[in-house]
């Protein structure tokens, strides 16, 4: 159909326009809510159907208690004669699925797959954890945004090669956050924190006791995402230091400031595909636990001074997560001169990351000597997981091209040791250096060894 002397084709298959003169995707309004109007009619149907069964029968069908299992030698035979690889996974992982943009919801697609291959999640959700079925039965109808997750995964890892619409947990996070409730663009960083804290509040209702704060064991959110961060705050007079933890499930970092030469003139490694100064995931970290002296308009209150004292601030991690995620602050907000820009500036970041030089016992053993191996706070233990567990691995890469208020997100995912692009429904396999030179905004690391804690309740065998 022409428009505006520009052919606007239809994708019956993804539900999307594109424009043939322009050869891009292109938005409408009326056209995506109709779209997600008729999935969601469609989605409730099929809801509709599913339920008319006995939902308590479908869940014993599903949830088996585990037995130990060998194969006998007729089992063993069928199993060598009748097994063979399946071609699809030579060509692509299983799971490795586009989703679809509902009208500007790159933000969300981008975000969605790296959640959905973040292992300990996707084990959690693969392993019928949370079984939708069931919550429904058990809750009634309501929305759950854990639900529509379970629905996703087990959408995407169906084995389905299509491009898939999310929109039933669209509207789902919609009902959760509904200042951001709209087909305009919004931060994927925002995006990941809603979500997270979705998930949390749902679980957090179904449970009779409210979880520990800051422990971390609550949700699956929080036990694959919360570290603790460690602040002191030590007296510039006397030295007495105040000590505070905050539970966090990402780490917010500040690209690192230019530097200027002895010429006046601002230093710069130039990166091959681009003449933006460069800052490196290591500096930023550097910075983000480099002791800060606070200003006078900053005093504190020293208990031991008993009066407003000038002091020198640092942060470490006491607590680092099964997947740490690095957001880059790439958007700058200035009250004062009233305007908003982005920052280009190239990261480098690395395929491995050592957590160690960042924990808090590293730190305060810098600062106080390796006489000292213990500290207020820190559980023996905790310090033992942490230094055993200190290595992590990339596999998710999300980055934003373009402008502040007109950009773009995609995310790079490494799946077997090879790089895929996620753009929307689009998956292609790329080189690492593709990846190394991407922009990046949220960078996702998996620890490389797990370390579990010997339980003192001795379970039945």
């Amino acid at each position: 159909m022409p428009l505006g002397g520009h052919e606007i084709a239809v994708d019956v298959d993804r539900a999307e326009l594109f424009c043939c003169a322009c050869r891009d995707q292109i938005y409408d309004r009326d056209f995506d809510a109709a779209v997600v109007l008729c999935q969601s009619a469609a989605l409730k149907s099929a809801i509709a159907v599913q339920s008319s069964g006995n939902p308590e029968n479908m869940r014993k069908r599903r949830r088996v208690d585990y037995r130990p299992w060998s194969p006998d030698v007729r089992e063993r035979l069928l199993m060598d004669n009748g097994s063979s690889v399946l071609d699809c996974e030579i060509d692509r992982p299983r799971g490795l699925r586009g989703l679809n943009n509902l009208g500007n919801t790159c933000f969300m697609n981008s975000v969605l797959q790296a959640l959905l291959h973040t292992p300990p999640l996707r084990d959690y959700f693969l392993s019928d954890r949370h079984n939708r079925y069931y919550c429904q039965l058990k809750n009634g109808v309501k929305l759950c945004l854990a639900c529509d997750v379970d629905a996703m995964f087990s959408a995407v890892f169906s084995g389905d090669r299509k491009p898939y619409s999310p929109a039933k947990f669209l509207y789902s996070w919609w009902q959760h956050a509904s200042d951001l409730a709209s087909y305009d663009q919004q931060d994927a960083h925002e995006f990941f924190i809603s979500m997270l804290d979705g998930i949390h509040e749902n679980v957090e209702r179904d449970r009779g006791k409210p979880p520990s704060p800051g422990h971390g064991d609550c949700c699956i959110a929080h036990r694959v995402f919360s570290g603790i961060l460690r602040s002191d705050v030590m007296c510039m007079a006397c030295g007495f230091t105040s000590t505070t933890y905050d539970p966090c499930v990402d780490i917010s970092l500040d690209l690192e400031p230019h530097q200027v030469t002895a010429h006046g003139k601002t230093s710069a490694k130039s990166h091959p595909s681009s003449n933006s100064e460069t800052s490196t995931l290591i500096g930023c970290l550097d910075r983000f636990t480099r002791p800060e002296r606070l200003g006078s308009d900053q005093k504190f209150f020293c208990q031991q001074c008993q009066v407003s004292q000038e002091s020198l601030k640092q942060m470490s991690i006491r607590k680092l997560p099964l997947v740490s995620c690095f957001h880059i602050k790439r958007f700058e907000h200035s009250h004062t001169r009233k305007m908003s820009r982005k920052v280009d500036r190239y990261l480098q970041f690395p395929f491995s990351l050592d957590m160690a030089p960042y924990l808090s016992s590293s730190i305060l053993r810098s600062r106080f000597g390796n006489r000292v191996f213990s500290f207020e706070g820190d559980d023996g233990d905790d310090v033992a997981a942490n230094e055993m567990s200190s290595e992590f691995e990339l596999f998710a890469v999300v980055t934003h091209s373009g402008k502040l208020d007109a950009g773009h997100y995609v995310t790079y995912l490494r799946l077997s040791n090879q790089w895929y692009k996620c753009d929307d429904a689009w998956i292609t396999r790329v080189n690492e250096n593709v990846v190394r030179a991407a922009q990046g905004y949220m960078m996702f690391y998996v620890q490389k060894m797990l370390y579990y804690r010997a339980s003192a309740q001795v379970c039945p065998s």
